[in-house]
């Protein structure tokens, strides 16, 4: 049937031909035109509804067919861009694409088709490209000889695949395109997370008008404050704020009208979906440039009017160079350029839209304004440098460019600007002699009492043979070197805790070099009073490590309690943590392969024994590279106990309605579930695993390319049978393929989805060292395959009620490099 039509569609092809012999035969011909022109029209409108808009089982779609929606309002067809490259698109009534399925695959040799084959599978084919599969039915999904599944596009945009009931009524949707949005959102479109599957729902804007890869900006539903947000590379450009009586707070009040937003949120899933009143379905598109603008032509959001030092409109305030002002805005002009080699830079990167070249120019201080360096793409850039733009006469012909100039002040304003600036200064001034006053007549009196409970304290502090002391040195040496020091000691090692010897900041607290009178170094975590980490966990870190001997675990050498005061002190490690290394693009060259493996396999064997050697098993439940410190000889050792819980060997599994730990390395069965084991710890390590091979962070893991995490990226690599291109580039090469194969192998191992299927510490240093055996097993896709935008340095909880769908307190600890 698809055939047929297709057949009538082209007809119009033999319409042509019969008006050039109308030219020749004229009336006679002219009776035949219209004779034919009614049958065409009789058999579009003789097709019953439906029959064009699916694919059934052995249909096929090649690049000059279409299926259209039972309205028309939809059609999806191969669609060939000004790049000379064909993607299969969803077009609207308009011919405006609001969906590619191959964005980031395009079809360059050939022409593509889509095709619904009779096992279910619905992919696309053409030459010299492998095979993109869109839906793969489960093998014991069907019965192979009486598959009922159809592939339509529906009026509201939506391509799905179907089973049917005998009836041909819909029975269930097995897949569609809005589970997978490109750069714009659809009535009934889902933006989130679901975190069962770990899928998420976002829009990512296209690279450039013409190029539909991946570009820099993304819309995504952020729920814990429970807002839109779009990003650039991470960055939090703009905020739509809090839902209010159906009114996002930064939306234009123009547009607000027209929607109707509906919000869920609960164990399974956090999403944000909206619908809208108009009879002609609007959409929202995010744009290369960062703008997101609804259909009928209203903005949504304006993310490239952000710079830094505004917040009008929902834009968020970050540093900016100190050389940008309050009043300079990049605008639009044509003209004439200068395009001499010592005025002008070009970035050639393909991957580079419009929005990137903002965002760079922006932060150059000599860059006076940007365009971009192909016309016919729209990709890289071109920088116009020191005051080159200077001069240029604005015309309606010429070359496209933005250019830096100053916002325009009315004299008006800037009145008032001083007014205010004058009356606040007297207010101020005014507000601070009058508290100067009663300050200074309360001053000595709490000076007295200051000084009083300073001496009360010292007098406790330097009490190093008191009773509670000596009890617990007793009780925690148990034969080890294990000392309680003083506070007075902690001060004078420390010289006060000065900035100079800050180390870095942990996540519960900083982290301070000292040295002790015979001359040893040591690391003193100094928990913050306003940690998460209160006097349950820092005894619990206590007796954890003193029960703890192993070469690839820190030692603890002692610890102080005074007053608010809780301290450990550690062994000091030469060269900090492994993540002051790994994610540093200079430091990370001091990490060959040899020094790298070395690191697993340490990592490995402090786990093992945490896991099954202890007198106690250990799960350390906070596994990452910044909890991995390095000694002279870049030895691993695991730190950082204070989430750590031990139980009896005996003891599988534990449930906990207080989940800690970093995002990006917590097992789904942890995350979603509350329930931990050493295959938790297993999941974390494979996760780091991967860094540590690669050199990438997995939380701010972003490639243009791919909407994935590391562990996602990692995955797909090894399915095209060339993960050795996850390999750190800084090694340039020089690395053992098979120990590194090994290790992502083993990697993808650890972070299956279900904790059963991965592997023990033991069978991991096994499959890691032994050279002379195969790793039979394979991994599957594992969990949390896709990105989520992480705020680090944030933490949250929800609370567990009764009888409702609040998800269980988490805690997440801050990450931040040591200096």
């Amino acid at each position: 049937m698809l055939m047929s039509i297709h057949s009538l569609q082209n007809s119009s092809n033999c319409i042509i031909v019969i008006m050039v012999c109308c030219c020749k035969f004229r009336e006679p011909c002219l009776l035949l035109v219209f004779t034919y022109l009614w049958l065409w029209n009789s058999s579009i409108h003789n097709v019953k509804a439906g029959e064009y808009d699916s694919l059934k089982p052995g249909d096929t779609l090649n690049n000059t067919q279409h299926l259209c929606s039972e309205n028309r309002n939809y059609c999806i067809r191969f669609l060939q861009q000004t790049t000379g490259s064909n993607y299969l698109d969803i077009l609207k009534r308009d011919n405006l694409v609001i969906w590619t399925a191959n964005r980031n695959q395009p079809i360059t040799n050939g022409s593509g088709i889509l095709s619904l084959d009779k096992s279910g599978v619905l992919k696309i084919e053409a030459q010299d490209l492998k095979p993109i599969i869109l839906y793969s039915p489960p093998p014991t999904q069907f019965n192979n000889n009486n598959i009922s599944i159809v592939a339509t596009i529906l009026d509201s945009g939506n391509f799905v695949v179907q089973q049917l009931n005998p009836n041909g009524s819909t029975k269930r949707v097995l897949w569609q395109s809005f589970d997978y949005p490109t750069d714009t959102l659809f009535p009934g479109m889902k933006l989130g997370v679901n975190h069962k599957t770990g899928h998420s729902w976002s829009l990512v804007s296209w690279v450039s008008e013409t190029l539909p890869s991946f570009g820099t900006f993304k819309l995504e539903w952020e729920p814990k404050e429970g807002e839109l947000v779009i990003t650039r590379i991470g960055k939090v450009l703009w905020k739509s704020g809090k839902l209010i009586k159906n009114r996002f707070q930064h939306i234009p009040e123009d547009s607000k009208s027209n929607y109707s937003y509906t919000i869920v949120s609960n164990e399974d899933e956090d999403y944000f979906t909206f619908t809208a009143s108009n009879e002609e379905p609007l959409t929202w598109t995010l744009y290369e440039t960062g703008q997101l603008i609804s259909s009928n032509g209203k903005d949504i959001a304006k993310a490239d009017k952000c710079y830094g030092y505004n917040n009008d409109g929902g834009c968020q305030k970050w540093e900016i160079p100190t050389c940008r002002d309050s009043s300079d805005v990049f605008e639009s002009r044509t003209g004439y350029l200068n395009f001499s080699s010592d005025v002008t830079r070009y970035e050639t990167n393909s991957s580079y839209g419009i929005g990137d070249c903002q965002a760079i120019c922006w932060s150059n201080c000599t860059c006076d304004g940007y365009m971009t360096f192909d016309e016919d793409n729209g990709t890289g850039c071109i920088f116009f440098l020191g005051k080159s733009l200077e001069g240029v006469i604005s015309v309606s012909v010429g070359q496209k460019f933005n250019m830096v100039v100053k916002k325009p002040h009315t004299r008006g304003s800037k009145k008032w600007i001083w007014l205010s600036v004058v009356i606040a200064t007297g207010l101020l001034i005014i507000c601070t002699s009058v508290l100067f006053l009663v300050k200074n007549k309360r001053k000595h009196v709490v000076q007295d009492k200051r000084r009083e409970k300073m001496e009360t304290e010292m007098q406790g502090i330097t009490s190093e043979g008191s009773t509670d002391m000596k009890d617990l040195e007793d009780e925690l040496n148990k034969g080890h070197d294990f000392k309680v020091f003083s506070y007075a000691s902690v001060i004078e090692a420390t010289d006060n805790f000065s900035l100079e010897n800050k180390l870095g900041q942990g996540g519960f607290g900083p982290v301070y070099k000292g040295i002790l009178p015979t001359g040893r170094e040591i690391a003193m975590k100094r928990l913050s009073k306003t940690s998460g980490q209160g006097i349950d966990e820092f005894k619990n870190e206590l007796k954890l490590i003193c029960e703890l001997q192993h070469m690839n675990l820190v030692q603890l050498i002692g610890c102080c309690i005074s007053e608010q005061e809780r301290i450990l002190i550690y062994e000091y490690m030469s060269n900090k943590s492994l993540d002051f290394f790994l994610f540093d693009s200079t430091r990370s060259k001091l990490l060959n392969w040899q020094n790298r493996f070395n690191i697993i396999e340490g990592i490995s064997q402090g786990l093992l024994y945490l896991h099954k050697y202890s007198r106690l098993k250990i799960i350390h439940r906070d596994l990452k590279a910044g909890n991995i410190l390095l000694d002279e000889n870049m030895n691993p050792k695991i730190s950082d106990f204070g989430m750590a819980r031990m139980f009896m060997q005996q003891e599988s599994t534990v449930n906990t309605n207080k989940i800690v730990g970093t995002h990006g390395y917590m097992s789904p069965e942890y995350v979603m579930e509350g329930v931990f084991s050493t295959k938790s710890d297993v999941y974390s390590f494979g996760v780091l695993l991967l860094e540590i091979v690669s050199g990438r962070k997995n939380n701010s893991f972003y490639d243009a390319e791919h909407p994935l995490n590391l562990v996602g990226h990692a995955w797909e690599l090894w399915k095209d049978g060339v993960c050795l291109k996850l390999i750190d580039p800084s090694l340039n090469g020089m690395f053992d393929p098979d120990e590194a194969q090994r290790c992502i192998h083993v990697g993808l191992l650890c972070v299956e989805h279900y904790a059963k299927d991965r592997p023990g510490m033991s069978d991991i240093i096994s499959m890691l060292t032994n050279k002379s055996t195969t790793v039979t097993l394979q991994p599957t896709r594992p969990a949390f395959y896709f990105g989520r935008k992480i705020f680090e340095g944030e933490t949250y909880s929800k609370s567990i009620e009764s009888n409702t769908d609040s998800t269980k307190e988490i805690s997440t600890s801050t990450e931040v490099e040591p200096r």
